[in-house]
């Protein structure tokens, strides 16, 4: 991969068409073997591809025919050696198979690249949504109270 190409832009590219294109294999080629997520969903930590793998096999086989189409937002980085880490807003949309939106809810990321072969692999991942302290509910949508 070219040093002038932002490694983290490039999984945030790779992961959106992933989700989009329901891809496992593209979906987990993303991603070191060693991974270890905080996601926000489910579960409180899920280590190893495998774990990862089973994730998106059970969310892109919820979906049906609606595809998921992501798009990040504010994204910062930073590169040292091989390490790279990042953050960002994401924000997922439904659509139906005519293309219409359905629902939408934001995400906030924090993720960590390193380089493996001659590429960058995501070692780990972590996905949050701020708590309302009167609710304990998540807040899914950037700049609601």
């Amino acid at each position: 991969m070219s040093e002038t190409i932002d490694p983290i832009l490039e999984a945030l590219s790779r992961y959106s068409a992933a989700v989009y294109d329901k891809d496992v294999s593209a979906f987990v080629a993303l991603y070191a073997d060693d991974l270890h997520v905080f996601d926000m969903w489910n579960n409180w930590e899920l280590r190893g591809l495998v774990a990862w793998r089973e994730m998106a096999e059970g969310w892109f086989g919820s979906l049906g025919d609606e595809r998921v189409v992501v798009k990040a937002h504010d994204v910062a980085s930073e590169m040292r050696g091989d390490l790279a880490l990042g953050h960002a807003t994401l924000t997922f949309t439904a659509v139906s198979a005519q293309g219409q939106e359905l629902r939408s809810l934001d995400n906030r990321l924090t993720l960590g690249l390193r380089r493996e072969g001659g590429g960058w692999k995501i070692f780990h991942l972590h996905t949050s949504g701020p708590i309302a302290h009167e609710t304990l509910k998540a807040t899914l949508k950037r700049g609601s109270p």
